[in-house]
């Protein structure tokens, strides 16, 4: 079980105003800021207070990294990927059924500004 994901970034105020839009349909914020251990600021992200996942400064980035974040519903899913867009980031499959995942996975694909791949998936069926 993953407690939470962490991405580095090359610009964290740029990836901190792309998630702060693409993630609010999904419930999750900003819920702390701190310095990483070697000096790096980190934004982390959650819902509750809890932080789940996490952007970090870095010069050099993972630009094949994914990760996926559950939603709700499919409206979710709808809004997240409008709300990613309009914050800068690229479509990478817009919302709709993946029956190759399952019948009932609903997901949209955005790459971030740094291009790594984040997806809204609901599972729920309609």
């Amino acid at each position: 079980m993953i407690d939470h994901l962490g991405l580095d970034v090359s610009d964290l105020d740029r990836s901190r105003r792309f998630y702060e839009a693409a993630l609010a349909p999904l419930g999750l914020a900003v819920v702390a800021e701190a310095v990483n251990d070697a000096g790096g600021r980190v934004v982390m992200f959650g819902l509750g207070g809890v932080p789940e996942f996490v952007v970090a400064e870095d010069e050099a980035p993972g630009v094949g990294a994914h990760v996926a974040f559950r939603a709700s519903g499919r409206d979710q899913v709808d809004a997240f990927h409008a709300a990613a867009l309009a914050a800068g980031g690229s479509d990478n499959g817009p919302p709709g059924l993946r029956p190759n995942y399952g019948p009932d996975y609903y997901a949209a694909f955005v790459r971030d500004p740094d291009g790594m791949n984040v997806e809204a998936v609901c599972r729920a069926p309609a």
